[in-house]
């Protein structure tokens, strides 16, 4: 194995490169997930090369987001995630996209199965972007991010059900028994987080005590990741991601407070989420995208228009006001990693070609990035009507 291929090599690049997209992020007065994935596109095949989107670097940018969304669901509670409201919109914001892009798709002259494929990856929505973009700006505790939180997770489990639907249909594997029976776990798992909590919150006090009394409180926060990780595999087990697992992990150990497992915790997303950040701008290969084409304008414009519709009338309609409805719907618009890994799948499948997968990565590229631009700004737009009235 030569040495560029190792873990130790890589992981060094991969933090060195965090530090360059921070700083950039710092200049060009951006979220720091901007300039990390700038970074990322400049080391990774789209420039210089150093480094290629390999077993080693999923393995990482996986704990990434995994310790993210685990600190974002220590921010939150179960109650306040999973609402009527939360539901319609994000319902909304899946199924008004995968239209949009289904349609815009045909109408290039693509086949269905193409269609299914950018569909599917209009309706994802990548919370993990919005989440970190929320906590660097202070925001996670409001009204409107405990919406955009809850909407996203829920979000992503109708996204990953939609994706088996997909790739049942590349299989000739889809019915309504299968559709049912994945409905039916995402539903079942999602309910015994909520009844397993209480039994989850004595285990954890009962270790966190006998920490404290022994002097090892590391041995809180091993059980807190113990119970992260295992969420998480049960979460892929059933055919749902990984990161939903770590969130409903967070949401059931948030009502304790204990402060050893979750200064642990945040110090693990600090290092790990920088890795996962660079390694979306790694992912996309630019030397894959014609530009020439009308049908990457016209996709760009379904994705934006299809959140931005699908999860803003839904918002109005539950009674809240047009800025938070706003600040809700654009906060669901990064496509992100979940739309990459929809085109990787469609690409590997054969379902679809190199043109239309690199096409898809730019959309997923445009819309993670300018979302964490416009959220501040109608953050900060938020606060000036504030001072002023």
């Amino acid at each position: 194995m030569q040495v560029t291929e190792t873990l130790g090599f890589q992981m060094s690049l991969f933090l060195f490169a965090a530090l360059l997209g921070y700083a950039l992020a710092v200049r060009i007065g951006q979220s720091a997930v901007v300039g990390s994935i700038l970074i990322g596109i400049l080391i990774g095949p789209s420039a210089l090369g150093l480094i290629t989107y390999n077993d080693i670097v999923r393995t990482l940018a996986e704990l990434g987001a995994i310790f993210l969304l685990f600190t974002v669901g220590l921010e939150c509670n179960f109650r306040e995630v999973y609402t009527r409201r939360n539901f319609l919109i994000a319902l909304s914001g899946v199924i008004i996209p995968f239209i949009l892009g289904y349609l815009v798709t045909v109408l290039f002259s693509y086949g269905t199965l193409q269609a299914l494929f950018v569909g599917t990856a209009l309706a994802a929505t990548s919370i993990a972007i919005t989440a970190n973009v929320l906590k660097e700006l202070g925001k996670l505790s409001t009204a409107t991010a405990k919406v955009i939180i809850g909407a996203a997770v829920i979000d992503d489990i109708l996204g990953l059900i939609l994706l088996s639907i997909t790739t049942g249909v590349v299989r000739s594997e889809v019915s309504l028994a299968s559709i049912g029976l994945r409905v039916l776990a995402a539903a079942l798992f999602v309910g015994a987080t909520f009844l397993f909590t209480p039994l989850l919150s004595r285990l954890i006090l009962r270790v966190d005590r006998w920490a404290t009394r022994t002097g090892h409180f590391q041995v809180t926060i091993i059980a807190a990741m113990t119970i992260a990780f295992g969420y998480s595999t049960l979460a892929e087990a059933i055919g749902l991601s990984a990161i939903v697992g770590a969130f409903l992990a967070g949401l059931s150990l948030e009502p304790l407070g204990i402060k050893s497992y979750r200064e642990g915790a945040y110090y693990y997303e600090m290092l790990f989420s920088a890795v996962f950040f660079v390694s979306l701008g790694v992912l996309v290969s630019l030397r894959e995208v014609t530009l020439i084409s009308w049908f990457l304008p016209a996709l760009l414009i379904a994705a934006f228009a299809g959140k931005l519709a699908g999860c803003y009338l839904p918002a109005r309609m539950s009674g809240m006001g047009g800025r938070d409805a706003l600040i809700v719907s654009t906060g669901m618009i990064p496509r992100g990693e979940v739309a990459m890994i929809v085109a990787l799948f469609g690409l590997t499948s054969g379902a679809l070609g190199q043109e239309l997968y690199g096409t898809i990565l730019l959309m997923a590229l445009v819309t993670t990035m300018a979302v964490p631009f416009l959220i501040r700004k109608l953050y900060r737009a938020e606060g000036r009507r504030h001072t002023l009235f």
